[in-house]
């Protein structure tokens, strides 16, 4: 497979180097600049991606090290969207995040000067170095949706509330993929937690809580996600992955994909589907069989990311063959389940554990797929 999604992929996040985390700590109390920060950043994406090739990959990603959170950062940097502070975060199994909510302010756009460009260029010309493809994670809009509060749309900006935002962020997302593409993005991946959460009962519940019609949802978020995607590159590859919750080695939903499988997979029209598979949690592979033939792949996130215990490589071999079960073998790929650090926190593995796991998805993938 020469195209992305690699057989052996990533989601994209890695655990912050001690060099990097002591940075931020001392740029949020003011002891060093930005451009300090800026610097010890570089560093460490230079010899992130220096890793990467060494462990085998096709692809590099910038560890997210630029970011505190997976998407707070992206969508503090549309316009017209403030990251505040709520009484309360988001509740995962025994523990809750930073209290952090989105609050539309006015009208949402993705502005000519919008950090993350920089962000990717940083990242596209240290892979191009090591020769490597860049893959650039950010998002996807029905998060935004998904996460935003009662009360938290100004009326001013969009009397007609929470369906008044719909064609301004399809708008801000095409105007952020356009702009990534002529710096050079070829490989983009919306990451996405709102589709997991259709598959648990108690977060839809907790959905309606927050005032979000929930009948049709999954209709609504595939055209959300079409209107962007629609004439779209033939030289662009746009994943997404479907994330159950990643803090500190913890999680929020469960729920097999078959609730949603269909109008995901063959609703919308991503190229790959990051899929978590590393517990019970998420079901059998039967919902694989929505996948349409032809080019679209799903990327079996088999071997977790919320520990460092070594998966046996037979077993996973195994489950890869079990799914093929249900979608061609060669419409498959492997990748770790989630990043290793969807906040700056990081999940409760050591470094080393964490490229043994990465070094694990490059060799099973080539025994796999040869």
């Amino acid at each position: 497979m020469n195209a992305a999604p690699y057989r052996a992929d990533l989601v994209g996040s890695f655990l912050r180097p001690a060099p990097l985390a002591d940075a931020r700590r001392r740029f949020a109390d003011g002891g060093i600049g930005a451009d300090e920060l800026r610097a010890v950043e570089d560093a460490a994406i230079a010899d992130l991606v220096a890793r990467q090739a060494a462990s085998g990959l096709r692809l590099a990603t910038d560890g997210e090290f630029g970011r505190s959170w997976w998407h707070f950062d992206f969508f503090g940097s549309l316009e017209g969207v403030d990251i505040v502070e709520l009484d309360h975060g988001i509740q995962f199994q025994g523990v809750q995040t930073r209290p952090r909510g989105v609050h539309i302010s006015g009208p949402i756009g993705f502005g000519a000067d919008n950090p993350f460009l920089a962000q990717f260029v940083r990242i596209r010309d240290l892979a191009a170095a090591a020769g490597l493809a860049a893959k650039f994670t950010i998002p996807a809009p029905t998060v935004l949706d998904f996460r935003l509060e009662q009360g938290h749309i100004d009326p001013v900006a969009y009397p007609g509330g929470r369906d008044a935002i719909v064609d301004d962020l399809v708008q801000a997302y095409r105007d952020a993929v356009s702009a990534l593409y002529a710096l050079g993005a070829r490989y983009l991946q919306f990451d996405d937690t709102a589709w997991a959460y259709l598959c648990s009962t108690e977060e839809l519940e907790k959905a309606r809580a927050r005032g979000i019609d929930t009948d049709g949802i999954a209709e609504r978020y595939a055209d959300l996600i079409n209107r962007i995607l629609a004439d779209q590159p033939e030289d662009l590859t746009v994943t997404t992955h479907v994330c159950r919750g990643n803090f500190r080695s913890t999680w929020v939903s469960s729920g097999g994909y078959e609730p949603i499988a269909e109008q995901l997979l063959a609703g919308t029209d991503y190229d790959g589907y990051f899929l978590e598979y590393d517990s019970e949690r998420a079901g059998g592979f039967e919902p694989l069989r929505f996948l349409p033939a032809g080019p679209k792949r799903v990327v079996l996130g088999l071997i977790t990311t919320k520990s460092g215990a070594f998966e046996d490589p037979a077993v996973i071999r195994g489950r890869i063959a079990d799914a093929a079960r249900f979608a061609p073998l060669e419409q498959l790929a492997l990748s770790p389940q989630c990043g290793f650090a969807s906040t700056e926190e990081g999940n409760l593995l050591s470094e080393e554990e964490q490229w043994a796991k990465v070094r694990a998805v490059v060799d099973i993938a080539a025994e796999v797929w040869g």
